[in-house]
């Protein structure tokens, strides 16, 4: 579930750039609510960037990046479909091991003492 290595550092780089395509878009698609935007594009994704409550944030930014799609009519629809896949597949793979996921839900050492 937390894979180290070059997996981690490829679910790490997956997570940014869900994170930055949901910004860029999101900004891009609300211009004039700028402010709210801010919030409620930037906190799923640096929920993504850090890696805390993975599955739930890109769950959140594949549901965006859909209102993102049907805001703008189908413009740029593969490129807004493509990252609501990469999205998903952050969803089913994880945070990886570099991600504050990790580190609270991680492997734990679980040391049973003999009965007597």
């Amino acid at each position: 579930m937390f894979p180290t290595g070059t997996s981690g550092a490829a679910l790490l780089i997956l997570r940014i750039s869900v994170a930055a395509t949901l910004v860029v878009d999101g900004m891009a698609s609300w211009v004039t609510v700028a402010s709210l935007g801010l919030v409620v594009f930037l906190l799923p994704a640096a929920s993504l960037v850090v890696g805390f409550l993975t599955p739930y944030g890109s769950i959140l930014c594949c549901i965006l990046q859909f209102a993102i799609l049907l805001k703008t009519g189908g413009s740029n629809g593969f490129h807004v479909a493509m990252s609501i896949l990469s999205g998903g597949a952050v969803a089913l793979l994880g945070p990886g091991a570099y991600s504050v996921d990790a580190r609270i839900f991680g492997r734990h050492l679980l040391s049973i003492p003999p009965r007597s």
